[in-house]
């Protein structure tokens, strides 16, 4: 695949190498090291990958508008054992800086739902204008995200996956960086889930510190049990933070993962 593949390699790889040849071993840590994310991917997955003996890239999907760009692609590789490995690779610019980031995925299905999550178009202007324009006014603005923050989940029919679900309720956890996550005993109960559906409940642009401009997301990730019984995960994803970065917050109960949302957003 490198040598018969190089071409396409360097035509599709979202960061050209300077060498189309260059090793597989080359390859996979470049792929994690531009990653947001990668200490998400499963343990399992990174393993696998430290046996790749080639590998091939493809363009898989892209959207351009005015403002923003952003691309999928497919990186497949050839194991030690004869097994094909794929990893989906999220490239975008809708960062504070307009810069381009990369996220990767051990599914597909991952990488679409990250691809939804992102904004159809930027305005890298409509921030500082709105901090600065005469009609802005922060306290309506956190009226209107309480507001919007109180209004409970329409009901959807949930369509259970089953899809390594235990394993994805572990990265879920691992991922959330607020001191009262959810502990132990809830992850004890979830490395029995065998299906999960996942909802995005909120999602908006707010103004906080210094009429800064931060995003909330509110997702629940509901899994149904070995036993027949349901438990949910709500994952605040947030830019209120000192620096702009992206955090997840992950609670028990909804209306403390709204809450959360709220002082965020409330915090000057």
């Amino acid at each position: 695949m490198t040598c018969g593949d190089g071409l396409e390699t360097l035509l599709n790889d979202p960061q050209d190498p300077h060498d189309p040849y260059e090793t597989t071993e080359t390859h996979v840590e470049r792929l994690l090291g531009r990653a947001l994310n990668s200490f998400d991917l499963p343990d399992s997955t990174v393993e696998r990958l430290e046996t790749a003996l080639a590998h091939s890239s493809a363009l898989h999907s892209s959207h351009h508008s005015a403002t923003l760009h952003r691309t999928t692609h497919r990186h497949t590789y050839l194991l030690a054992d004869g097994t094909a490995l794929s990893l989906w690779e999220l490239v975008h610019n809708s960062g504070r800086d307009g810069g381009r980031q990369h996220e990767v995925y051990a599914e597909e299905a991952e990488a679409r739902l990250a691809a939804s999550r992102l904004p159809t178009c930027l305005d890298p202007g409509w921030g500082a204008e709105r901090a600065t324009g005469p009609d802005f006014d922060e306290d309506a603005d956190l009226e209107l995200l309480s507001a919007l923050l109180s209004r409970p989940i329409p009901t959807q029919p949930r369509t259970y996956v089953p899809d390594n679900s235990a394993d994805h309720a572990r990265r879920v956890l691992r991922r959330a960086e607020n001191a009262d996550r959810p502990g132990e005993e809830t992850a004890r109960r979830l490395r029995v889930a065998f299906a999960h559906h996942i909802t995005q409940a909120f999602g908006r642009q707010c103004a906080v510190e210094n009429g800064r401009d931060a995003g909330f997301t509110l997702y629940e990730h509901a899994f149904l049990l070995l036993d027949g019984g349901e438990m949910s995960l709500w994952e605040v994803e947030h830019t209120a933070t000192p620096d702009g970065r992206h955090m997840c917050e992950v609670y028990e109960d909804e209306g403390a993962a709204r809450e959360a949302m709220e002082h965020r957003a409330r915090v000057r």
